[in-house]
């Protein structure tokens, strides 16, 4: 592994549009916040060029297609076969959807992962094909491996190659790793390393997170868990390697907003540690986390990033994508193809 003094900054974002709340909400309630996406996801990439920020998109498969044909000619041969069917977003789900972006803008993003990919410094990695749930019932390994390869073949048409995974729901399953490396992932962003943070199937969260969730909401005000920063020998202590979570980025809540600042400096004082200890900090969250209240939610982010750059002038603290930070540490680099190694970092 290469010696590494300073500090990385990583952040990811779990791009999914619809297909990430689909089984959970509907259009009335929360298509507007779905439909702000195509503001946030522009404004997202202005901030991180100001402030000098890489960040990773892992995105939904089904994003990336242009048109209801295109995607229903590349489903992968075997699909998800959960016990809860309403988890499977085929079968009459897909009978429902538009035919294109335009008139369908909740279930189609080329237009939006062309605008990441035309800036150069991000990566696009993967929120797997269908946006599956690896810890519920019934699916399997065989089944997550189609639908992996399935989102490879898809962004492979862009030129783009997914290298990192990040679990939808978090929901990591330590069985299937082996055959995610085979399928050329080489990092994905695990949970943070706490009882809090386990990843549960939905039938098992209704009964052992309310707790948690409790416990997981003041942990975001002050420093239970502890600040959930991680030695680069950590990283690569298994493969494919584990970048995990430090802290999901809360968005504005106006009920709470008199603990805002306890929030802010609860991620400031985990980022300072980070970069003084040279460190991994890795922040996480939804571009749709950011519609409502869009404007206090890009003002904590300006705060977060111009802490980023007091601690970038004064450690050193750096800012990488998943990929790009495994590259860096001499991990991956001799796996990365020619097109990846031309990326800009």
């Amino acid at each position: 592994m290469k010696t590494i003094n300073h500090g990385t900054f990583v952040i990811s974002l779990d791009f999914e549009l619809f297909w990430g709340v689909r089984d959970k909400k509907n259009k009335e309630s929360y298509g507007e916040n779905i439909l702000a996406v195509r503001q946030i996801i522009p404004r997202l990439l202005e901030v991180f060029k100001h402030y000098g920020i890489k960040a990773t998109f892992a995105t939904v498969g089904f994003l990336f297609f242009a048109t209801k044909k295109e995607l229903l000619q590349n489903l992968p041969e075997k699909k998800p076969s959960y016990i809860e069917k309403n988890f499977s977003p085929y079968g009459t789900y897909m009978d429902s959807i538009g035919e294109n972006e335009t008139n369908d803008p909740f279930h189609f993003a080329k237009s939006l992962i062309e605008m990441i990919q035309n800036v150069g410094l991000h990566e696009i990695a993967s929120h797997t094909f269908s946006h599956y749930y690896c810890l519920e019932e019934g699916q399997t390994i065989v089944e997550f491996e189609d639908d992996l390869s399935a989102a490879k073949n898809i962004a492979h048409k862009m030129n783009i190659q997914l290298q990192s995974l990040v679990f939808p729901r978090n929901q990591t399953n330590g069985v299937y790793l082996e055959m995610c490396q085979k399928q050329g992932f080489f990092c994905y962003r695990g949970n943070e390393n706490h009882w809090i943070y386990q990843a549960h199937s939905n039938k098992t969260r209704r009964y052992k997170t309310f707790l948690k969730r409790i416990l997981r909401l003041l942990d975001c005000y002050v420093n239970l868990s502890g600040h959930h920063c991680y030695t680069y020998e950590h990283i690569i202590r298994e493969t494919p390697h584990n970048i995990p979570a430090s802290r999901f980025l809360r968005p504005f809540n106006f009920r709470l907003r008199a603990l805002e600042s306890l929030k802010f400096r609860r991620i400031k004082r985990s980022m300072t540690y980070a970069a003084k200890h040279g460190l991994v900090y890795h922040l996480w969250w939804h571009p749709h986390n950011f519609a409502k209240y869009q404007d206090k939610n890009f003002e904590g982010l300006d705060k977060i990033l111009q802490h980023f750059q007091f601690l970038n002038k004064r450690y050193g603290f750096d800012s990488l994508s998943m990929s790009a930070l495994l590259k860096k540490i001499g991990h991956g680099s001799n796996l990365l193809t020619d097109e990846f190694n031309h990326m800009k970092y």
